[in-house]
Order: structure tokens, then sequence, then C-alpha cells
């Protein structure tokens, strides 16, 4: 179904891209909302990805690899508009897309704890933690999404994954010395 899509969009029936952009344009939000951690300017990077996919759709060479051609076009654009800002954003939300039924307060604290430690990454940290992990792409795919070869892709997750590893671990241990008033 898709497929076909893509292929009438590249012909130019703006149909066709619209139903393709409305069943992309929430995950390319949410990627870019936790890429950028601000909203006005996660809804700028999906808007000028989508733009971006009219006018270069007709060079995608295989209509298969929309999505992560998609993916790479929003993270060029989430880093077009990092460059352009002054500093990053210090607000994060994680999207869920189902509620929780229990007492939530661990979850919370989780979130909280994650969202500290996801602060500390630098932007292509986080774009690759991003699409590894909350898209759940592959590294192949990661690196398809990023432009880069596979290598780059898995080292730059291993990276990242330690970055925010070691961002937690400080985190913790700091919660530990002001919870007990002295070092642990």
């Amino acid at each position: 179904m898709q497929r076909n899509l893509v292929e009438a969009a590249r012909r130019g029936d703006h149909d066709a891209f619209e139903a393709l952009a409305i069943g992309i344009g929430d995950r390319l939000y949410g990627t870019a909302r936790l890429i950028l951690r601000d909203t006005t300017r996660a809804e700028d990077a999906v808007q000028e990805t989508l733009v971006r996919a009219w006018r270069m759709l007709p060079t995608l060479r295989d209509v298969e690899r929309f999505d992560s051609w998609t993916y790479r076009l929003l993270v060029r654009a989430c880093a077009d508009l990092g460059r352009q800002a002054t500093r990053w954003s210090a607000e994060v939300r994680v999207i869920h897309a189902e509620p929780s039924l229990a007492d939530g307060s661990s979850d919370i604290a989780d979130r909280d704890q994650l969202q500290r430690g996801f602060r500390r990454l630098k932007p292509e940290q986080r774009a690759a933690l991003v699409l590894r992990f909350y898209l759940g792409l592959s590294i192949p795919e990661v690196a398809d999404a990023l432009g880069v070869p596979e290598g780059t892709a898995k080292s730059r997750v291993h990276y990242a994954t330690e970055a925010m590893r070691s961002a937690l671990e400080a985190d913790e241990r700091t919660a530990s010395v002001s919870m007990n008033g002295t070092r642990a």
C-alpha cells in the first residue's frame, strides 16, 4: 500500500503525498520533539522535512526506504534548527502511546531520571538514541536515517548509551549525596 502511495507521490500526486505525510507525521513529530526538546522547533522541523520530502521525492531511489529516508531528512532538519538556536532547551517530554494503569509513581521517577540524563546528551547522541530505542530502528536503519555507515551508527549508539549511563550514574551519586548529607 505505502509503496503505491510513494510511487504516486513521486509522479506528483498531492493526495498520495498527503496520505504519506499523515501516516508518518506523528512519528516525525515525536522524534523531532525528543531530539530538539522544544515543541515549536519540532513542529518547524517536521514542516521542513515534509517540504524537503515533497521537493526531493523524485530523487528517492528505493521507494521501500521512504520511512528511513524521511527520518534522515528529519535529522538533518533538526540539525539545521539546532545550529540556528543559541542554546538547547532544557525541557524534555517523553511521549507515551498508552496511558499507564498502575500507580505510576515509580514510572514518574524513572522518567524524570531519564529526562535528566537525556538533557546531558549532545543533540547527535539524542538523535542516535531516539532512532534506535524510541523508534526501534535497527542499526542499518539508524545508519540510513543518519546518512552514515553502519559502523559509525553502531558506535554513535554505543557512545550515546555509555554517555546516558554515565549521566544516570552521576545523577544517582548526586541524589545519594543530597539524601545522606555526605558522600556515599
